[in-house]
């Protein structure tokens, strides 16, 4: 049986409900497919307060992804400090930092030509 095709916007929908779950902050979508040589379509980027807040919210986007779509990631790094995790599901990458990580590497400035969707959050 051929494994069905996620839409990218089932995709993002689940990793948002992931984040939300365990109360990440700061969620921005990254709409990178009007730019020229990019590695994926999407960055979806968000911020835990800890270490243990961000390994939190990994492993919740992680398990909804799986339960709900039974998709799990091509690759993940940086579970081992939980300063900056990526998650990568091919043509969507998920970056989640703590605040102090993000703000240093500032990718959303890097990728200041990517259409930018802020997720309001009500906690």
């Amino acid at each position: 049986m051929a494994k069905e095709k996620i839409s990218p916007d089932q995709l993002i929908s689940v990793i948002i409900n992931g984040i939300e779950d365990v109360k990440g902050k700061e969620i921005n979508i990254l709409d990178l497919r009007d730019i020229e040589n990019t590695v994926c379509d999407y960055f979806i980027i968000c911020e835990g307060t800890s270490n243990t807040q961000v390994n939190a919210i990994v492993n919740s986007i992680q398990k909804k992804v799986s339960k709900e779509l039974k998709d799990n990631p091509w690759h993940t790094e940086g579970l081992d400090n939980a300063e900056w995790v990526l998650i990568d599901y091919v043509n969507i990458v998920v970056h989640v930092f703590q605040k102090h990580i993000r703000e240093y590497y500032d990718i959303e400035s890097l990728w200041g030509d990517a259409k930018t969707t802020v997720i309001e959050t009500s906690y």
